[in-house]
């Protein structure tokens, strides 16, 4: 019996900071036996990963599983790129935004969901230096009051 809930393997913190992610999408990810106990024990790294389409099929690249250790010849090439399962209709809608101008395809998080592995899918657009300014000004001046709230109250 799989377990119920969500767990999260790993987050992309650095997504948010560089990117505005204007849509997200769950996507299910084909793959290899190894890369699934791997990825239970939470070595995974989605700090470079994109996805890109291609002949109608949606693909996580630059995501990095480690290898299992106890896996010997089963292990696959960390790095090659994983598939990702979605709806026709999403993946149409998702290479359509990504013709436009400086949108991107960035996995924000992997998680286990009922017993399989999800995977975050945000549609982006890059930050300029002054919006990554503005939003660490917005949250120091938060921080800042709710810290004088505190020690009013």
């Amino acid at each position: 019996m799989p377990q119920k809930g969500v767990k999260i393997i790993a987050q992309n913190r650095r997504a948010r900071h560089d990117y505005f992610v204007l849509e997200t999408w769950e996507a299910g990810i084909e793959l290899k036996g190894t890369e699934v106990k791997s990825l239970r024990l939470g070595k995974c790294n989605l700090k470079d990963a994109y996805a890109a389409v291609k002949n109608g099929e949606i693909f996580a690249m630059g995501l990095h599983i480690s290898p299992y250790e106890k896996g010997s010849y089963f292990n696959t090439d960390p790095m090659r790129p994983k598939r990702l399962l979605m709806h026709k209709a999403e993946i149409r809608k998702a290479q359509q935004s990504v013709m436009q101008q400086g949108l991107t395809l960035i996995p924000l998080s992997i998680y286990l969901k009922d017993g399989r592995m999800k995977l975050e899918l945000a549609l982006c657009k890059g930050k300029k230096l002054y919006d990554k300014r503005d939003d660490m000004a917005r949250r120091d001046a938060k921080r800042d009051i709710e810290r004088s709230m505190r020690e009013k109250g």
